[in-house]
């Protein structure tokens, strides 16, 4: 299939990075979000993050009218019907997940693909809530979509090597560069990354050391961007901890039970970036 339209359901910090990548490449894009409100905030934050390109020299103003004329809001997925390649990206919640497929099972062009961008939920049970299994597979971004190159392709038992290869060649398409896994447990990327991160927060509740120090070990001693603390935060520690679950659940042992110390920074309301305080604090500007 020519994959031209694309349907993004979730217009939060993931969904509507992966539409402003897709309409900043030429597809034609609907981007569908619960009310129609939140998918105008979600088109007006794509148009401030090309502003942001603009000023960088990474894209031309002409090219950001362009991408956004190719881009719409919707408040349902019926509204993208027709198209040929879905991306869902709503919260890491099984069953709000299972919804949204059969309802894009519903609408999609005959032989539409399905991709999830979940970080750690089973492909496999979102793709039963479609009568072709197939052609369901995960398409993992990482955040922020318009800058980082990775894209984690997660295989399901069932997804067919013609969807593995076109998920591959669009992600090309998109100048990312696609790495594949096999339906696991947190799949590669978070089953590596989230115990690590776990682990500092362990060695800062068990005052091993300060936070500081943790991070600048980290980024000065193993080369890393970010410390794992700091990286937390911005990840946000809801979806650490979520992900932290599913890695309990899936392997059990000491190995994947989630810190104290981050159970209770969620239960405090102490998210990261998104709340304006985490493991440190990020004033508004």
């Amino acid at each position: 299939m020519d994959i031209r339209r694309v349907c993004v359901v979730g217009g939060g910090t993931m969904g509507n990075g992966i539409a402003h990548v897709f309409a900043q490449k030429g597809f034609e894009v609907v981007l569908v979000e619960a009310k129609k409100e939140l998918a105008d905030k979600a088109l007006a934050t794509i148009a401030k993050n090309m502003d942001r390109q603009i000023a960088k020299g990474a894209l031309g103003a002409g090219d950001k009218d362009a991408a956004l004329r190719r881009l719409r809001g919707a408040s349902s997925i019926a509204e993208a019907k027709g198209f040929h390649f879905a991306v869902e990206a709503v919260p890491e919640r099984l069953d709000i997940k299972t919804a949204v497929f059969r309802e894009l099972d519903a609408h999609g062009a005959a032989g539409a693909i399905l991709a999830t961008n979940t970080s750690s939920l089973p492909i496999t049970k979102i793709a039963a809530a479609v009568k072709d299994p197939s052609r369901v597979i995960g398409m993992h971004f990482m955040n922020p979509v318009p800058v980082m190159k990775l894209v984690e392709i997660v295989r399901g038992q069932q997804t067919s090597d013609a969807t593995t290869t076109a998920t591959k060649e669009l992600a090309v398409q998109l100048g990312k560069i696609p790495a594949v896994a096999n339906d696991s447990p947190g799949f590669v990327s978070n089953r590596v990354l989230m115990p690590m991160i776990n682990e500092a927060i362990a060695c800062l509740h068990e005052g091993v050391s300060t936070k500081e120090d943790i991070d600048a070990i980290m980024k000065l001693g193993m080369a890393h961007p970010m410390g794992p603390i700091q990286l937390a935060d911005y990840i946000g520690l809801d979806v650490c901890l979520a992900i932290m679950e599913v890695l309990d659940k899936g392997f059990g042992g000491v190995k994947y039970k989630p810190s104290g110390l981050l159970r209770q920074m969620v239960a405090d309301g102490k998210l990261g970036v998104k709340t304006g305080a985490g493991f440190y604090e990020y004033p508004k500007k």
